[in-house]
């Protein structure tokens, strides 16, 4: 496996931060981790309110402890809490069930890290997740996306 780097992170970051001054959207909060689940790098946009770290941290972790979306990780609980709440209490870390937290693949699909994104509707979270995987020459799973954004 290989390690997913400092200035990719940052890249990614700055990518989505892209995407969200064209949409116009809130402030953002967005974390990247490595595959390891380490905090590789943060950015809090002026302007986010309290929390937004932990809630960033907490869709990227549940994005990398399930090898899938955040958002499908909820879908998941809608289905089958009981399995998801178990999962939930056998972990020191903060799951966090709602769209924005991504895994970040390489060319071969491999896991590098994940990114979690915060601060307006979870759809757009989600957006500009994928736009600044993509930016920076990563892959994401067309599975876990509306649209082709690989």
């Amino acid at each position: 496996m290989r390690s997913i780097t400092l200035k990719q992170s940052l890249e990614i970051i700055e990518g989505a931060f892209a995407c969200a001054a064209k949409l116009k959207l809130k402030p953002l909060t967005i974390v990247v981790l490595d595959a390891g689940g380490r905090v590789k790098a943060v950015q809090k946009q002026d302007g986010c309110s309290l929390l937004r770290y932990e809630i960033a941290y907490g869709k990227a972790f549940t994005a990398l402890a399930m090898g899938r979306s955040s958002k499908l990780v909820l879908q998941k609980h809608r289905e089958k809490p009981i399995f998801i709440d178990t999962l939930r209490a056998l972990t020191h870390e903060p799951f966090f069930l709602e769209g924005g937290g991504q895994l970040i693949l390489d060319e071969l699909g491999e896991t590098v890290g994940a990114i979690g994104v915060t601060g307006d509707v979870n759809e757009k979270d989600d957006e500009c997740a994928f736009a600044g995987i993509v930016a920076t020459g990563f892959k994401v799973d067309k599975n876990q996306y509306e649209g082709d954004k690989n």
